[in-house]
């Protein structure tokens, strides 16, 4: 059985998260992905926090399953030459350089598209290419910033707080991810490609757009709530046995849920407490509520906590650290954590493909060692023989 991208060929000129968060996500789903690589070092993922001797870094190594490699200098007249080749053959092209690099290489939207007119050229900035800001540079922790995500992250009396999740880096790839398939489908009818564009700071953004809203309800930003989740009470974490640092859960009990909290906790006389027995006396009595819900849950671990509501119908989840995330028999199940192999890592865990679709199947398979596919690729895409393949490497151009 085909896959559901199977057929088209992705040429992912990108480096560290954005890019290839995107770039691997579309090859989970069947693409052909290429990562084009620089012949000496190669994407800087692969050294960055290196944990391991003469081994890819893990955090290449999770955003980058499902890809070939290709190396090409392309700083040489021969391998421009070579790119534009592939390019000829290729559907997309995703690239987070600098601002203006590739157009200083000559290798910019408007000259790849006389190259290839059905290309999708995918760009991925901090701030994109026009617009104040266009020049500027970004990283996760800028994004979140100038997105907004930081001053609505937080206990009231602490400063705006950068959230790991991440939201700017893996969000703006699963953007791009979407605007590719547009383009994808759009050139169905046009028979063109097109240029696609997708900012970090847009993408942080469009998550923040709750809270956007509140502050045109409100009038003012909102004010940052910790962990409480609107005026739902129980709405936050609590503690868990036996006490460790993330020893909590998630507790989020909606009005009509409230019997089933009480039921479950043995308490069923606090429907008739005047304290609680409205949402508005819930919200007015919560530290005296919250008390006693987390005396309660301080009895139990966080597990026992999340199956005794779960059963009852009542949304809560485990404050999971990430050494039980791996090993979470339901992602497992899922095939969202799985094993792979690397030849000079051995077994590694990774992150599968969130998206299931039923008639595509979707493997992970392993990282591409730095250049392991160019000479293969250069013989099919641009006819390059062998011993031409030798030559060019000597010459520094692969």
């Amino acid at each position: 059985m085909t896959q559901a991208l199977s057929g088209i060929r992705i040429i992912d000129m990108t480096h560290n998260q954005a890019g290839p968060a995107c770039t691997q996500i579309l090859g989970f789903l069947g693409a052909d992905v290429i990562k084009l690589e620089e012949p000496k070092g190669g994407d800087i993922a692969r050294t960055n926090m290196r944990d391991k001797k003469d081994s890819d870094s893990l955090f290449f190594l999770v955003l980058n399953a499902n890809k070939k490699s290709l190396t090409l200098n392309l700083k040489t007249e021969e391998g421009k030459q070579l790119f534009r080749q592939v390019i000829a053959k290729s559907d997309v092209l995703v690239e987070n350089f600098g601002p203006g690099a590739l157009d200083r290489l000559g290798l910019g939207y408007e000259a790849l598209a006389k190259v290839n007119p059905r290309l999708v050229y995918a760009t991925i900035k901090g701030f994109g290419t026009y617009g104040p800001y266009s020049g500027f540079k970004s990283f996760e922790p800028i994004a979140q910033a100038m997105g907004g995500a930081m001053c609505v992250t937080g206990f009231p009396d602490n400063p705006p707080t950068y959230t790991w999740p991440a939201i700017g880096d893996s969000g703006t790839g699963m953007h791009m991810a979407i605007g590719i398939l547009a383009a994808l489908q759009q050139r169905h009818v046009s028979g063109r490609g097109q240029h696609v564009e997708v900012s970090m700071q847009d993408s942080v953004v469009n998550l923040v757009r709750v809270s956007l809203r509140d502050h045109q309800r409100f009038g003012h930003p909102p004010t940052r709530t910790g962990n409480q989740l609107g005026r739902n009470v129980p709405g936050t974490t609590y503690a868990c046995a036996p006490g460790g640092p993330n020893d909590y859960v998630f507790l989020y009990a909606q009005p009509q849920m409230w019997p089933a909290v009480v039921q479950v906790m043995g308490q069923p006389e606090l429907t008739d407490d005047p304290r609680f027995k409205t949402l508005e006396a819930r919200w007015e009595n919560r530290a005296a509520l919250n008390a006693i819900v987390e005396a309660w849950t301080r009895q139990r671990s966080k597990h026992e906590v999340m199956r005794l509501m779960g059963d009852a119908g009542v949304p809560c989840g485990a404050c999971q650290d990430t050494g039980e995330v791996l090993a979470d028999p339901h992602l497992r199940a899922r095939e969202m954590v799985v094993d792979v192999d690397y030849p000079t890592r051995g077994t590694y865990q990774t992150v599968g493909c969130p998206i299931k679709l039923s008639d595509s199947p979707i493997a992970v398979s392993r990282p591409p060692l730095l250049g392991e596919h160019t000479d293969d690729l250069l013989a099919s895409l641009c006819g390059v023989a062998p011993g031409d393949a030798k030559r060019l490497r000597e010459k520094g151009v692969v």
